[in-house]
């Protein structure tokens, strides 16, 4: 019989999960999402109460074993919310506590290969967001920006705009996972908030932002259209630098 260890989601849940299969010596082992079980006759169903001392402990443990940088390797891939991911997190974690030399590049391991590709795959969708998210300033004052990526990069993306746009209050938010990150000049802070995806619908501009900010909107596309040189214009290349999936982030692509 197995044993499925049900965790919240979060990165400290799931390093809760990781210390009790240590804890009690769990062979047999599934970690996943509460939103991903599904109870059947033939496994044994465990609830992970998430610890953040139980987890601090695992984390420290493997600053003793890995570099700071495999360390952040096994977050973005936990980010990635692939649904069976955790075991492959699961797996690196106890070849790193078991074996005597680093196994961070031993790729003749199909797990850690995998690890390492979804980190990459990661990596290359926050620096994505980091060059398409677009800012509009809100009857509030504040600068806001939707994203809907496919992993759950946010938290990756937080230092670069901090550092970016370090004299301005923001928020980015992802349509997706129903939360976002607020700058207030001093800190960046995770925010949990419902915003209906209705904040992109032009006939609802007025609602939500100044009337210079969608006059700006209004004369980028304008201009963005007419710079362009049709003779010149290679959509292929276009594409390949710019991908149809991130045109909804870009006001000049709002046609």
């Amino acid at each position: 019989m197995n044993t499925i260890l049900i965790y919240d989601g979060s990165f400290d849940g799931l390093l809760s999960a990781i210390f009790n299969v240590f804890e009690l010596r769990l062979t047999n082992v599934c970690i996943k999402r509460r939103e991903y079980s599904q109870q059947n006759f033939f496994d044994a169903e465990e609830e992970i109460i998430t610890d953040t001392e139980k987890a601090k402990r695992v984390w420290m443990g493997l600053s003793k074993k890995i570099s700071q940088q495999e360390r952040q390797k096994i977050y973005k891939v936990f980010l990635s919310e692939i649904p069976t991911i955790e075991n492959a997190i699961l797996h690196f974690i106890k070849r790193t506590f078991s074996s005597e030399v680093s196994i961070e590049n031993d790729y003749s391991d199909p797990i850690i290969l995998e690890i390492d590709k979804v980190s990459k795959k990661v990596d290359r969708k926050k620096h994505r967001m980091d060059a398409f998210v677009r800012f509009r300033l809100t009857n509030d004052g504040i600068y806001f920006a939707t994203i809907e990526p496919d992993f759950n990069v946010l938290p990756l993306n937080s230092e670069h705009f901090k550092k970016r746009y370090a004299d301005q209050k923001w928020l980015i938010y992802d349509l997706k996972r129903k939360y976002g990150i607020y700058y207030n000049l001093q800190n960046v802070a995770i925010v949990e908030l419902e915003i209906s995806s209705e904040v992109n619908s032009s006939t609802k501009a007025l609602t939500y932002f100044t009337v210079d900010e969608i006059n700006f909107q209004e004369l980028w596309r304008i201009y963005f259209k007419n710079s362009n040189i049709p003779s010149r214009k290679n959509m292929r290349l276009h594409i390949k630098h710019i991908p149809k999936r991130y045109w909804k982030y870009l006001p000049e692509k709002r046609f």
